[in-house]
């Protein structure tokens, strides 16, 4: 069994602080990436609202810079992944496959040749939104008011299908979830996604939200955030479990993955502190009665499918 993670936001914690991947105090380091084996990881550039005004484009390329020193650093353990056959050649040699996102549509500023010049600096996926309202389309702290997909946020999404990229609708409205559902010839994922059912957040996701990502071949990654897992934020690795059972009720086996959020929340679930714990879910899977196929489906196998029908 290999491990494919969604959303980690290393990159950008690393930008603010002195740390490197082989010393960072957060969730993810070089030596916990390497503990669960050969695996997957999707690496996000999260644009933060302090670079909205003019240097979100600036402040994204230097992250993805960063990237790239780590793919020049330790080729003996991380290769670059573009594709989803460049992730099971990957795999198969036993390195991590690492691939690319950018959060946050910010980082276009207005220009869908950003999102071409994205594309060929290795980015195979882009978060619409962050948590507010952008060029694209309005996050889900903006509520239903603030509207669904932009004209150009529609443009982005139709690029995105030709170019073969992965259109992400963690953090989107409900109007512009469904605008995605309408636009989006491909198959879309939810990142880091919980189900609302559990935990009533405007983050998570309807019934019918799960249904539609489900539907349309899809995944959803698992949030390890304790805000989208219990209301108390008093979490465990247990409620991560319900998250993914509830998922798998809902729209299936095959819709269901990890995008755990590490380095981009503030507090971990009891027993998931630290990247070199998610292997621990798979074991638990394997308790509840989930045969083998089905757990290496959830722990990565559903995410590889969706890259190899989208990127490839």
């Amino acid at each position: 069994m290999y491990i494919f993670d969604s959303h980690i936001d290393t990159l950008s914690r690393l930008m603010e602080v002195d740390q490197t991947l082989t010393d960072n105090q957060g969730h993810v380091d070089l030596a916990k990436l390497r503990k669960n084996g050969k695996g997957a990881q999707f690496f996000a550039a999260f644009v933060s609202p302090t670079f909205y005004h003019g240097k979100a484009l600036h402040n994204t390329l230097e992250m993805l810079d960063l990237f790239w020193q780590w793919m020049e650093e330790y080729p003996e353990y991380l290769a670059f992944a573009g594709s989803g056959a460049d992730i099971v050649q990957i795999l198969n040699s036993g390195k991590m496959a690492c691939l690319l996102a950018i959060e946050g549509g910010e980082a276009l500023e207005g220009k869908l040749p950003n999102l071409r010049m994205f594309y060929r600096l290795g980015v195979r996926l882009l978060t619409l939104t962050w948590n507010h309202r952008n060029d694209l389309a309005s996050g889900a702290l903006e509520g239903n008011e603030g509207g669904g997909l932009s004209l150009f946020g529609q443009a982005v999404v139709d690029e995105m299908n030709k170019l073969g990229m992965l259109v992400d609708v963690s953090h989107l409205n409900e109007p512009g979830f469904w605008d995605v559902i309408r636009v989006s010839k491909s198959p879309v994922i939810a990142s880091h996604s919980n189900a609302r059912a559990l935990c009533d957040h405007p983050r998570n996701l309807t019934d019918e939200q799960v249904r539609a990502v489900a539907d349309k071949g899809g995944v959803i990654g698992v949030n390890f955030c304790p805000a989208f897992l219990a209301k108390n934020r008093r979490a465990t690795i247990h409620e991560v479990v319900q998250q993914i059972e509830y998922l798998v009720k809902v729209g299936g086996i095959e819709c269901v993955g990890i995008g755990s959020d590490f380095d981009g929340i503030n507090q971990t679930p009891l027993g998931l502190e630290h990247y070199g714990k998610t292997a621990e879910i798979g074991a638990i899977l394997g308790e509840r009665g989930y045969s083998e196929s089905d757990v290496a489906k959830i722990m990565g196998g559903n995410l590889l499918r969706l890259c190899q029908t989208v990127l490839d």
